[in-house]
């Protein structure tokens, strides 16, 4: 089965394109690097010639809310079109959990707009919403920093190790379009500020982390389950200490 991978030299692309060409599937890596581009559509009909799916875990360039939705909203409209006219099956989504109870982050509605344009397709299809990757651990504690302190909402997190994701979406790949989503997490479950101080501590890095009730998770209010999976969710099988110490 061909299966063509949008984003699939990046972080989660390449470990899709590697696990599907363990199995057997003729998986292509289509990115700016390889030639393929959905913004200007440049090289995606020969990409898409031929393949049963196509699984899409691109990201924006640029996190800027307008540039962010002008981004999902250009790339997945010509993926989708693409897909049509090349009679592909299946359209595999990487986005996130909680998407949905996230719309007061430009970063979240733009991913909205991508799933509900997917929705709308026509196309089946599948969305894995995953949750925070345990390799962005250090990213989000930077966008919450001020000055030399952490600051971070009081709320729950499953993260996962970027291994793990792949999989699922990988799995998804070559399962049947379920025309809904399914949700991953990881195997456990710790407080924001929990999560942060261990990733802050493997890297060394002395910012102190602080619970604010104030602060926003990129720009949006967060409960404390928000960013939880529910209770269907598959499982991951990396914990994030056995991570840490493969980092090391």
């Amino acid at each position: 089965m061909k299966v063509v991978v949008i984003g699939g030299t990046g972080l989660i692309g390449s470990k899709v394109v590697a696990l599907l060409g363990e199995h057997g599937h003729e998986a292509v890596a289509a990115s700016p690097n390889t030639g393929v581009n959905t913004l200007t559509r440049e090289g995606l009909a020969g990409a898409l010639q031929g393949a049963s799916v196509v699984v899409d875990v691109s990201n924006s360039p640029s996190f800027e809310d307008q540039a962010v939705i002008d981004f999902f909203r250009a790339s997945t409209t010509n993926l989708l079109v693409a897909e049509a006219e090349a009679g592909v099956a299946h359209h595999v989504a990487l986005s996130v959990v909680g998407t949905d109870r996230l719309q007061g982050s430009g970063y979240f509605r733009a991913k909205q707009v991508q799933e509900d344009l997917i929705k709308e397709s026509g196309t089946p299809y599948s969305i894995v919403h995953a949750t925070q990757f345990f390799e962005f651990g250090k990213g989000l504690a930077d966008g919450m920093t001020v000055g030399d302190t952490v600051r971070v909402p009081a709320a729950r997190i499953q993260p996962m190790a970027s291994e793990d994701v792949a999989a699922a979406v990988a799995r998804a790949a070559v399962g049947s379009a379920v025309d809904g989503v399914v949700e991953v997490g990881g195997p456990e479950v710790f407080q924001l500020d929990e999560f942060l101080r261990m990733a802050l501590a493997a890297h060394n890095d002395p910012r102190s982390v602080v619970t604010d009730p104030s602060t926003t998770y990129w720009g949006a209010e967060l409960q404390d389950s928000t960013l939880l999976p529910g209770p269907d969710a598959h499982v991951g099988k990396v914990a994030f200490a056995d991570w840490l110490s493969r980092q090391r």
